[in-house]
């Protein structure tokens, strides 16, 4: 029984021998393996990177898109009235899908399209995107009969451009919900989707063109306006755009009805406070995923985002402790954004203690600002969307020149020379200022004309019982608490 048992041992070994042999026999004959060469890493290192890249760029567009719902949706419905909770988080859902199909249809062509950097460029490219991206032309992969393959088109080196053309798209789905803030509780839903679409179309489109498509306001440009400005994540493309559409909504719309009377104070803080933190996470894809690629950069933008955040949380709720006595949650939760917004047009050229810095100087300027300055020229913008993200742009991008520096700022970027205050350049400064009022002006004439012409052919607000109501119930048919 022994002797069986050693041959059936011996017989399964020489079978695993001979398993393991012969394929190696087999391609000895045919030829040798392949030989590593110095180009088959390099391609291998290469395609490596590029798949690090695009996948912290996917996940930032996600993050992004977090920020507009559940993240702006919660912030603001816990803001307004419980008979107005599913209006603000309806307004926020449908942008989603909304301004992703305009983007999809012509938005990121009129953005992005054309070569407006070409020191040859002229002509309407220097106003705006032209029709290369159009229904995702040359975006989208197609087939290559020359390589007889499907082919992705690259933006960049790393990144394809269905990955940028995503991303992009995030912050132009974001931007009009901001808006929405200022005509809470009363304006129309069928006049709000058209304004969303006319707005995209015609503020954010050629602002978003002449900053991060190389044009008028992109520094560096040959045919910028004084040089141009650096925005890293939209200070101005975004937030100054935003925050003073925003206060001009409030102005022409006028107040809420009972706004001097009755009590308008925040329905559920949970919802709120909740929404803010999804929204300072969220804003690292915001500002970090800008640098485009997961490098040096984009650990230093998102630490500028974080330490921002945090600086203007004590700030505002440290203001409301020294003048108030106690500090509130909605003015940490509000000094967090504050901090945010601020950060934003700086993240990448920015080190972090400067954004420190930053943060402390948001929390308190658009604490005045959401509170004396609002309360100077009685105006009832209902969630503070033009005193955090209209003051806090302006704030940001102005900052940016003074603490901008080639230390932190990608070499592509300065060249090596002095960018801010802080490298001993001032010429900068003066580019931030002159971007954001020409983003201020661009902003406030167009939105002005559209909220005209809206009011004239469809009207801007809900009818005086309806409002009375609440949009809920008289836009949406729906309420957002059913208690039995």
């Amino acid at each position: 029984m022994n002797k069986l048992k050693r041959w059936s041992i011996l017989l399964c070994a020489a079978s695993w021998c001979w398993s393991v042999a012969a394929p190696l026999h087999a391609q000895a004959e045919v030829g040798k393996p392949p030989e590593i060469t110095v180009e088959s890493v390099n391609e291998a290192a290469s395609n490596a990177a590029i798949a690090g890249h695009n996948a912290w760029m996917m996940t930032s567009s996600a993050l992004v898109l977090f920020m507009t719902a559940p993240g702006l949706a919660m912030f603001y419905s816990g803001l307004v009235r419980k008979k107005n909770v599913l209006g603000v988080m309806m307004q926020c859902v449908f942008l989603m899908g909304l301004m992703t199909v305009i983007w999809g249809l012509y938005g990121y062509s009129l953005s992005f399209g054309g070569d407006a950097k070409a020191t040859d460029a002229g002509g309407l490219v220097t106003w705006i995107g032209n029709g290369e991206y159009l229904g995702m032309q040359n975006v989208q992969r197609h087939w290559d009969e020359a390589k007889g393959a499907a082919d992705t088109p690259m933006e960049t080196p790393i990144l394809p451009r269905l990955t940028h053309m995503l991303f992009q798209g995030m912050f132009f789905v974001i931007t009009p919900a901001l808006i929405c803030g200022a005509f809470a509780e009363r304006m129309k839903f069928s006049t709000m989707v058209v304004f969303s679409i006319l707005w995209g179309t015609l503020v954010y489109c050629p602002l978003c063109h002449w900053v991060w498509d190389g044009s008028l306001l992109a520094y560096g440009s040959p045919r910028a306006i004084m040089g141009g400005a650096l925005d890293f994540a939209g200070g101005t493309v975004v937030h100054i755009s935003s925050g003073v559409s925003a206060l001009v909504c409030a102005v022409v719309m006028g107040k809420r009805l009972g706004f001097d009377s009755e009590s308008m104070r925040p329905h559920n803080l949970s919802y709120t406070t909740l929404g803010a933190a999804m929204l300072w996470v969220g804003w690292f894809g915001f500002n970090a995923g800008s640098q485009l690629a997961s490098d040096g950069v984009a650990a230093s933008a998102f630490t500028a985002t974080h330490f921002s955040a945090a600086a203007g949380t004590l700030a505002w709720a440290g203001l409301e402790w020294i003048i108030r006595g106690k500090p509130s949650v909605l003015g940490a939760c509000s000094g967090a954004v504050a901090g945010l917004v601020c950060i934003t047009p700086a993240a990448g050229y920015v080190n972090p203690m400067p954004a420190m810095v930053m943060g402390v100087a948001a929390g308190a300027v658009c604490f005045f600002g959401c509170t004396k300055l609002k309360a100077m020229f009685n105006y009832d913008d209902t969630l503070d969307a033009f005193g955090v993200h209209g003051v806090g742009g302006t704030l940001g991008a102005v900052l940016t020149g003074v603490f901008a520096t080639r230390s932190a700022a990608d070499a592509a970027v300065s060249g090596g020379k002095p960018l801010g205050l802080v490298d001993g350049n001032s010429s900068l400064l003066i580019g931030q200022i002159v971007a954001a009022a020409v983003t201020w002006v661009l902003a406030l004439v167009v939105t002005f004309i559209l909220l005209k012409v809206l009011d004239f052919v469809m009207g801007l607000r809900v009818a005086r019982d309806d409002e009375l109501q609440g949009l809920d119930l008289s836009q949406h048919g729906e309420e957002g608490y059913i208690f039995y």
